[in-house]
């Protein structure tokens, strides 16, 4: 007898529809690449100075090492 469960994966196979798909892009994510070593760089510098401070990545830095793109439209004007 065979295991329900052998059973059920093969009524679900989905292996045409998986071969049938078009390549996506080879990788996903902010792994990899060098922003990670440099904010760690700035980190250090940081602790230098100030011992007690703490380095964020911010969104510029992602823009800076091509992980993120700039917005197509404008920024809004500051209500102050």
């Amino acid at each position: 007898m065979e295991h329900p469960r052998t059973t059920a994966a093969r009524d679900h196979d989905d292996s045409a529809l998986i071969e049938s798909m078009e390549p996506g892009p080879s990788y996903g994510g902010s792994s990899g690449g060098t922003m990670a070593r440099d904010i760690g760089a700035q980190d250090e510098i940081a602790h230098v100075a100030e011992p007690g401070a703490a380095t964020r990545v911010h969104k510029g830095d992602a823009i800076e090492h091509a992980q993120e793109r700039r917005p197509d439209r404008p920024r809004a004007p500051d209500n102050e």
